[in-house]
């Protein structure tokens, strides 16, 4: 690590029980590409249980940049995702899929340039190098932004690369959780007609009423999903339990698109990530979120545990760390 590097004050998890608590720490020295972010709210997601606690999804104002930086100045609004670096030089990073990159470096518990392990989302500051940073509209709440940078670009990205997107197109969701909500909201403003698949009845006025769905089908009910057989363009599938695939198959037009978007591993590239935003800051979509302080963050995993949510936790790192710049 290098010396000199600014204080910072977070929660961590210390072993591995994932019990989050007070941790203080110190980011690396700002180098001349580097923009210096104060946190303002990080989100948290199903990816946090299994790597604990690899906290991601942070939004924030930028405080200070290196001599070499030029995309951003100090007062932008921005975002960092999943990862913080990769290598630059592979064929996935020359193409523009640096979420691709076999030495991608993740935004927590991963392997910095200078060997360091990189600290998540979860402190007062982050200091990452502006090619991994996106801008963030400044019409969208902070709050609600930060999801986006998982749930958002996890079913934003794979609808896009397999022409979901299209105005008039059919699209199935199944699901109705984090990732879910968030694939109804783009594919409505993409002008899709947009039906919801689960298992639970009882969330058909969520999904038709409060997020605008146009249909629902009950996945359990033969007769529904029988009716609707060969209607769908695509379906993206946001269930990550083990479920039956053959009668999502069947509501599939000839050459339908079927996206498993629990297991995209792509997540998305920086590219993706900025894209996802302007789309979402032109249209006004943000996640529907619950946010809560830095000392509700073990009760708020417990609860994600169980999917005792809608739909995505934020927390408020500012607000609860006192904000220091």
């Amino acid at each position: 690590m290098e010396q000199g590097g600014k204080a910072a004050l977070g929660w961590a998890a210390r072993d591995a029980s994932g019990h989050l608590s007070p941790y203080s720490f110190s980011r690396r020295v700002q180098r001349d590409g580097d923009v210096t972010i104060k946190v303002l709210f990080c989100g948290i997601c199903h990816t946090d249980l299994h790597i604990i606690k690899n906290e991601h999804e942070v939004v924030g104002v930028v405080t200070d940049v290196g001599a070499g930086v030029t995309k951003f100045e100090a007062g932008d609004t921005v975002g960092v995702g999943y990862f913080v670096d990769s290598c630059r030089s592979c064929e996935s990073c020359g193409a523009g899929h640096e979420n691709y990159c076999p030495d991608v470096v993740l935004a927590s518990n991963g392997v910095d340039s200078d060997g360091a392990t990189t600290q998540g989302g979860f402190s007062d500051v982050v200091v990452v190098d502006q090619d991994y940073v996106v801008r963030v509209p400044r019409s969208l709440p902070l709050d609600a932004a930060a999801p986006l940078l998982c749930a958002g670009v996890t079913v934003y990205s794979p609808m896009v690369e397999y022409g979901l997107n299209a105005p008039g197109k059919r699209l199935g969701v199944v699901g109705l959780g984090g990732l879910g909500h968030m694939a109804v909201k783009f594919g409505k403003a993409f002008g899709m007609t947009v039906t919801v698949i689960s298992s639970s009845p009882g969330k058909r006025e969520e999904a038709t009423e409060r997020l605008g769905a146009d249909e629902f089908l009950v996945s359990r009910d033969t007769e529904q999903m029988k009716a609707a057989a060969g209607t769908m363009d695509g379906i993206i599938d946001t269930v990550s339990a083990w479920h039956p695939l053959a009668a999502l198959l069947e509501l599939l037009k000839p050459m339908g698109q079927m996206c498993p978007a629990s297991r995209w591993n792509g997540v998305g590239s920086v590219g993706d990530c900025q894209a996802m935003l302007d789309f979402a800051g032109e249209n006004g979509i943000t996640a529907d979120v619950e946010v809560v302080r830095m000392d509700y963050v073990n009760t708020a995993i417990e609860r994600l545990e169980r999917n005792d949510v809608r739909y995505r936790f934020v927390v408020d790192v500012a607000g609860s760390l006192g904000g220091a710049a």
